[in-house]
Formats: structure tokens, C-alpha cells, sequence
């Protein structure tokens, strides 16, 4: 399988936008209805500071709730009517010709805005209804990957309405001490609690389903924190290098992640071996999942003894993000520059191949 880095040039297009414009309109659609809604509107700057702007007219689309606005030059926001996603500018009626998703967390990373982006015919930049909804699951990610031979943290679910279905002690026979306890459905940090002892998995439980209607406890896996980057077009397979997460805090949390409050290592200090196992899974999980766009899997590497009396290196899936950050400073900005590559040519990719 090609896990290799391969660059293109893309001749310029000539076709006209739906706008009636010259070149093809790019909503850059953000917000969302998670407590991450602020963080994909970082995201969607980011996104339009690196968009080629000689090649698309870009705007930032913001959704929250039934609230649809786009951002105009200005200043102003002009409504998005639903029935189309189009929106007026300066008298022009405009309707993007593309949707870059990056809202972490509903509607956009679990399959509701794909959906209504299929219904009106318009092209997007992440994978199908049913794997951005699989892989916002993440009971449902790990049990049916873990069928294709992928590591994952032993775990179970605790469903609003039915807490009292498992008591706290079945849990932890069946998980251990320490747990990460965190909302099921959820693009984000917010919500998760490393549990240590018994009396913190209930408050850990209630907290998580502030988040989510559904909570996952999942055994804790001693290790190195790593996370690799895809995507794939019809023409090249990309991985990026490998990024070591080195937090300061008990785990990866919000602080951690938009506070600073962390090392990230672009390339992991891992050896060609392992980077090389890494990047072929990561590959080969986009493969099987079929996905599209931009994809980030987080992984655990966890030390065992293999029969021969020897360590070995385990590599545990920990969850799969498909609207990845994309700040300046975000995990997949950090490996597109570490491969060498333009994050402005890697959008014009993954446009460029839903558009021809």
C-alpha cells in the first residue's frame, strides 16, 4: 500500500462557480453545536488564511442551532437559506460550489450536515454520513475495527436513563482502576475524567453526560501518545509524520490541547520501525473505513512481551478525528509542514478531486 508523500501541480480552472463568478465558491462551514463551537471558528480562520485565494472565492459559513450565516468582507453576515445553502453578497445571489466541513462535534463530524449536503448536491470534504457517524461513536468505531485486527482499549457503554443497568463495581472488574471515563458522541476534550478510584466514576459519569446521552469507560493504557495524519484523493495516498504528545496534565485534556499546556514533537521520537507500522495502519484504517478528506488517528503505543520473552511495541487506536483542528499551530498544519508540503496545495487537493 502507498503511505509515501507524493506532490502534483493542478492546472488553474476555468470553469465559472454557481455564483456566476469566475472561479469556484469554497464555504469554509464552522460552529457547529458543541461546547467546541469556538474552537471551529479558529479552525475556519485558519482554514481561510491558508486557502489558495487566486484559485477560490472562500467565505466562512457559521452554524449554530438554525442560525446560518455566512461572513461577509465587510463585516456583516448574510443568512444561508437551508434549502440550498445560498446566501446573498452585495445583490449576488451566491451558492458554494464546496463545503470544507471543520465543525468539531455536531452537526458536522457525525453524519447530520453530510446528510444535508447529499440531499442539495453539493460536494464536501469530509467522509460519508455513515463513517463521520461511526467514527463519532467511539464504542462503535473501536468494536467494529477491532473485527479487522486494529488494538483497542477494553470498554463499555453507559446509556442516559440506564446508569443504573451496571453498578460502579461491575465496571471496574471489567475496565480497572485507573479509567477514562468520556462522552461516547463527541468531537472534543471536554467532558473526559481520568477516574483513580471507585467514588470519582459516577461524578466522572455524570460529567461526561453533560456531553453526551451515551458515556464509553475505557481501561487506561500506560504509554506514548502519538497521532498521524491522512488523506487520500484519487490520484495519491498521503501520510504525514508522526506528531509525540508529551502533556504536562493527567492526559490530553482542553487544557492541554488549546492551553498550551503540552509538547507536541513532529516527528515522535519513535524509531523508522514503528513510524513505519504507524503510518501503514493509519492507511490502511482510512481504507477500510472509506474515508475522505483530512483524517487524524490518536494512538496509544503500549509495551508487551511477545513469546519470545521480548518487549514488544502494541499500537492502540485510540479514536479517529475527521474534522481535525486546523489553527496555524494544530496538529495537521504541524505535520503537513514537518512532510515538507503546502497545507494550501493539500486543500486544493481534496477540493479539486470532488469538484472534477
Amino acid at each position: 500500500m502507498d503511505s509515501s508523500i507524493h506532490t502534483h501541480s493542478t492546472p488553474r480552472p476555468t470553469r465559472e462557480g454557481q455564483g456566476g463568478g469566475s472561479s469556484p465558491i469554497i464555504a469554509i462551514v464552522c460552529g457547529g453545536d458543541s461546547s467546541e463551537h469556538d474552537v471551529s471558528l479558529r479552525s475556519a480562520a485558519g482554514i481561510m488564511s491558508f486557502i489558495d485565494k487566486e484559485r477560490y472565492e472562500a467565505y466562512i459559513v457559521e452554524i449554530k442551532g438554525l442560525v446560518w450565516e455566512a461572513h461577509l468582507a465587510d463585516g456583516s453576515k448574510a443568512k444561508v437559506s437551508r434549502e440550498d445553502f445560498s446566501f446573498e453578497v452585495d445583490g449576488r445571489r451566491i451558492r458554494p460550489d464546496f463545503a470544507y466541513i471543520t465543525i468539531h462535534g455536531t452537526p458536522g463530524e457525525n453524519g447530520i450536515l453530510q446528510g444535508y449536503f447529499d440531499l442539495i448536491k453539493m460536494p464536501y470534504s469530509t467522509s460519508s454520513v455513515l463513517i463521520e457517524a461511526m467514527t463519532f461513536n467511539k464504542f462503535t468505531l473501536n468494536q467494529y475495527l477491532k473485527g479487522f485486527g486494529v488494538s483497542v482499549s477494553e470498554s463499555l457503554v453507559v446509556r442516559q436513563g440506564h446508569e443504573d443497568m451496571v453498578t460502579d463495581d461491575e465496571i471496574v472488574n471489567h475496565i480497572g482502576l485507573p479509567c477514562f471515563v468520556k462522552p461516547n458522541a463527541g468531537g472534543s476534550s471536554f467532558g473526559v475524567t481520568k477516574v483513580k478510584t471507585l467514588d470519582q466514576l459516577r461524578p466522572a459519569i455524570r460529567k461526561a453526560m453533560d456531553e453526551s446521552s451515551e458515556v464509553m469507560v475505557e481501561a487506561f493504557m500506560p504509554g506514548t501518545e502519538i497521532t498521524c495524519g491522512c488523506y487520500k484523493t484519487s490520484k495519491k495516498s498521503v501520510v504525514f509524520p508522526i506528531t509525540e504528545v508529551v502533556t504536562h496534565n493527567e492526559f490530553f485534556d482542553y487544557d492541554a490541547k488549546y492551553k498550551g499546556q503540552v509538547e507536541e514533537i513532529t516527528p515522535a521520537r519513535i524509531s523508522d520501525d514503528l513510524a513505519e507500522r504507524v503510518s501503514l495502519i493509519t492507511s490502511t484504517i482510512y481504507d477500510i473505513l472509506g474515508c475522505y478528506g483530512i483524517i487524524r488517528i490518536d494512538y496509544i503505543i503500549t509495551k508487551v512481551q511477545g513469546e519470545d520473552g521480548k518487549g514488544h511495541d502494541r499500537i492502540n487506536m485510540l479514536e479517529i478525528n475527521t474534522t481535525p483542528g486546523m489553527t496555524a499551530t494544530s496538529f495537521i498544519p504541524q505535520q503537513v509542514r514537518a512532510a515538507g508540503l503546502d497545507i494550501k496545495d493539500v486543500l486544493t487537493d481534496i477540493i479539486e478531486d470532488k469538484l472534477r
